[in-house]
């Protein structure tokens, strides 16, 4: 290396931002240097570089396993939340993504931080050739059942890709199958499996989550904005006292509610 690094501050802020090709000719520099706290930094720095060359490694493969699903056509991942809280819309998510651009750090969106989350949702926004996001609401789950709503966020989520000019050859759903599209492939854990699905759970969560958090200005006394809708005690409690909002399922809540206040 063609200088001396005589602080070991120096060389630490030099390790902690080093890539691969800078690590190799900084430790090969670093050899004969004794300095405990250099020697950490070493250490460190190349757990760092492990971590996330895996971490490539892990995100490429769910794009590749995408690929070889849609045949490398164009496909589009699905998947949703809001199946079980007491309250809320049922959301799902849809994203088609370019093959040659891997947003790293893309994972099942339960694995993921809210602040993860919110950070990689803008990225897959930024980064996505198309996206979507619908809602069932509550009063339609009562009426149509779960699995029928399921179907229909499903198909709009679809028509609404299709209606930004996407002509998809591949629908990729997380979990079992719906029977709602010939092009369906079902992928049991295609959240932690499959980009694209990964994707459409990520910008899902964050959207609903969102909508939650606005929801409990609305409706203060029942936690939404910790609870998003899921029956936590604190939750029930608050059914048992006050009844139900108008964004509560009752079919999800017959057993726990009084007559509704609002």
């Amino acid at each position: 290396m063609a200088r001396t690094y005589q602080t070991s501050s120096e060389i630490i802020a030099l390790l902690r931002e080093a890539d691969s090709e800078q690590f190799a000719v900084l430790e090969r520099s670093l050899k004969a240097d004794t300095r405990k706290t250099v020697r950490v930094a070493v250490d460190r720095a190349q757990r760092r570089l492990e971590n996330e060359q895996a971490e490539k490694e892990r995100v490429n493969a769910l794009y590749q396993f995408e690929s070889e699903l849609s045949h490398g056509g164009v496909s589009v991942g699905l998947d949703e939340v809001g199946r079980g809280p007491l309250a809320g819309p049922l959301t799902v998510g849809a994203v088609v993504l370019p093959a040659n651009d891997p947003i790293y750090g893309i994972n099942d969106s339960k694995q993921l931080s809210p602040q993860r989350r919110e950070v990689l949702a803008a990225s897959i926004k930024e980064h996505a050739i198309a996206w979507s996001v619908q809602h069932i609401e509550p009063d339609r789950i009562d009426a149509a059942g779960m699995t029928a709503s399921l179907r229909v966020a499903f198909k709009r989520a679809i028509r609404a890709i299709e209606d930004q000019g996407i002509s998809i050859d591949t629908v990729l759903l997380d979990g079992n199958p719906l029977h709602m599209d010939n092009r369906e492939i079902s992928i049991v854990h295609g959240d932690a499996r499959v980009a694209s699905i990964s994707c459409a759970s990520i910008i899902a969560k964050v959207t609903r989550d969102a909508l939650m958090v606005e929801y409990a200005k609305t409706y203060p006394e029942y936690g939404f904005d910790r609870n998003k809708g899921y029956g936590s005690k604190e939750h029930c409690d608050a059914i048992a006292q006050y009844g139900l909002s108008p964004i509560h399922r009752v079919s999800f809540c017959e057993s726990l509610a009084q007559n509704s206040l609002f």
